[in-house]
Formats: structure tokens, C-alpha cells, sequence
């Protein structure tokens, strides 16, 4: 089984970090991928990398397995990140587009209604990008921080995006790249020691996070990750569970957010084969009629729902 590492050449956000894990020691040339991506081997990891938007070439797992034979365990990709606010940040996040309508063309890859198996390093990797951009004195000026479910490309392995904003002056950092850079050479154990995040269901604690509701960057969600040995599946801001409030005489709260809950629910209890699946609700972000609508969906799909304490 094989971890492979996607990077695009049209992003310095995306190939600055792939360059600098390959500045350290053990690389070797790889096999071309069709019809013409370039991959380099370091014991279980693949580094592959394109020219095209790193949200729109879906199925590079399946079509590695295809060309080189290997198994495929999980996918991650490297990318910038852009934000109205311009702030410098470093991010983490599961993909999806859970919230589409079949039909409805996604702006960024993916497909209606679709969400990723997630990744169980995030949580891990988001405690341990933490630590090491502090190390480094990328914080404060870096905001570390998780995002939500959102865009492409299609996978059918694990996956996470990491990520360098928000704008170019920060895209080409080559100390932030550099973190990343050590994010992945120590989470997947390339210098020696052990990998971090890897899951276990018949060890430690099995509790993982569903995060429902909130903005783009989940601040009571993270305060909850950021605990030791809390596990990290999807995490739907309020713009991926649109709801439509019902008009005088009505009961139906019309929208996609129920797809969007249950193809969340779903894909997290994949990737976290006997883990307990509990909900987070950023509370404050809802209206009342929301709350009741989203506790009671959930209720009738048995997920259970828990406050921040139930994660320690």
C-alpha cells in the first residue's frame, strides 16, 4: 500500500512543498504516469506531479494502481489557498461537494453530492503543523487551521488537502513550504520514525469528529481537534447545508442539507472502520428552527450528537 502525493508545476503553493520533501534524502525516479506526469519513490510514498489544476485531475489513485500495479491507501494533495481576508495561513481539510444537486456543475472538481473518504491523519497533522510552525516562527503571522468539506478532484482513497495562503506573496514561501514539507516527511514516518495518524480501531481512543455548521474555517470544531487523540472526518460549514425555511402553514424545510449530512455521515464512517462516529453542532450558527431540524435529522439517522467534553 502506497501513499501518493499529488503536486501541480502551475502552483508554487503545490510544488514549492513537493520540492523541498524531494531536497531530502532517499528519492529516486518513478515510473511516468500516462500520459505524461512525472513520480518519484521514497520507501511507501509517491510524489506525483502535473501541470493541471490540482482540483479538476480526478481519479489519479485508481489510475495509478492501473499503470504501476500498486495499492493505493491514501491521497494527498498540495495546494494554495486563497481568502478574502489575505491573511497568511496553513491549512488542512477533507474534499467533497456534498451540498450540489445532481445536475449542478461544481465551480472547483468533484461532483454533486460527492464526498471524499477522509483522511484520518487531519486531526493529527493539524496538531502536529501546529507545533512545527511555531517551531519554525511561521505563528503568528500563519494562522493554522482546518477548512471545510469543499471542492475536488474526485478520489476513491482517503484523502486530505494541505495548503499555503492566501495570496502570492505567501503562495512562494519557501519557510512555509519547507514546513510542509516536514509535515509530510515526519507524518508518514519518510525520516525514520513512526507515522503519524495512522488509524487503528482496536487501539486508544475511537471517538471521531462530524463537524456540522459554522464558517469556512470551523473555529469551535478546532478548538475541539486540537485536543490529543481526536480524529477528524468531515466538517460541514453552513454553506454546504442550505436549508430553506418553511413558508407559514408549512412543516417542509426544504434544501440539500440532509444529503449533505448523510453523504458526510457516510464517508466518515468508511474511512474510520469501528470508530464511533459523534456529531459536533457549532450551535451559535444556526437559527432555532435550523437546530431542531438538523438535531432531529440526525437523531432519526441514529448519529449521535456530543458537546467538547465527550471527545477527551
Amino acid at each position: 500500500m502506497v501513499t501518493l502525493i499529488v503536486a501541480t508545476t502551475s502552483d508554487p503553493a503545490s510544488i514549492n512543498p513537493a520540492a523541498a520533501l524531494l531536497a531530502m534524502p532517499g528519492w529516486t525516479a518513478g515510473p511516468i504516469l500516462p500520459p505524461d506526469m512525472k513520480s518519484f519513490v521514497n520507501k511507501q510514498t509517491r510524489v506525483i506531479q502535473h501541470d493541471g489544476s490540482i482540483v479538476k485531475e480526478d481519479d489519479l489513485d485508481s489510475r495509478w494502481e492501473e499503470a504501476t500495479g500498486e495499492a493505493v491507501d491514501e491521497v494527498i494533495f498540495l495546494s494554495r489557498h486563497t481568502a478574502v481576508s489575505n491573511r497568511p495561513a496553513l491549512t488542512v481539510h477533507p474534499i467533497g461537494v456534498l451540498h450540489l444537486k445532481e445536475g449542478e456543475s461544481p465551480p472547483q472538481g468533484g461532483k454533486p453530492g460527492w464526498a471524499a473518504l477522509t483522511s484520518p491523519r487531519i486531526g493529527p497533522w493539524l496538531r502536529l503543523l501546529k507545533k512545527m510552525a511555531e517551531a519554525h516562527s511561521l505563528v503568528p503571522e500563519f494562522e493554522i487551521t482546518l477548512e471545510g468539506t469543499h471542492h475536488g478532484p474526485i478520489t476513491s482513497k482517503p484523502t486530505m488537502f494541505l495548503e499555503i495562503g492566501s495570496t502570492e506573496e505567501y503562495w512562494k514561501r519557501q519557510d512555509a513550504a519547507q514546513v510542509m514539507a516536514l509535515l509530510m516527511w515526519e507524518g508518514l514516518g519518510l525520516g525514520g520514525g513512526e507515522a503519524v495518524g495512522d488509524w487503528n480501531s482496536e487501539t486508544g481512543k475511537r471517538k471521531v469528529l462530524l463537524g456540522i455548521g459554522g464558517g469556512h474555517y470551523a473555529p469551535r470544531h478546532m478548538d475541539v481537534v486540537l485536543k490529543d487523540d481526536v480524529w477528524v472526518g468531515h466538517l460541514l460549514s453552513g454553506y454546504s447545508l442550505p436549508m430553506e425555511e418553511p413558508k407559514p402553514g408549512e412543516k417542509h424545510i426544504g434544501g440539500t442539507w440532509r444529503q449533505s449530512i448523510q453523504a458526510a455521515f457516510e464517508a466518515t464512517i468508511a474511512s474510520f472502520p469501528g470508530g464511533e462516529i459523534v456529531a459536533h453542532l457549532d450551535h451559535k450558527s444556526f437559527k432555532g428552527w435550523q437546530k431542531k431540524a438538523i438535531t432531529e435529522f440526525l437523531a432519526e439517522q441514529n448519529i449521535n450528537v456530543g458537546k467538547p467534553n465527550d471527545f477527551t
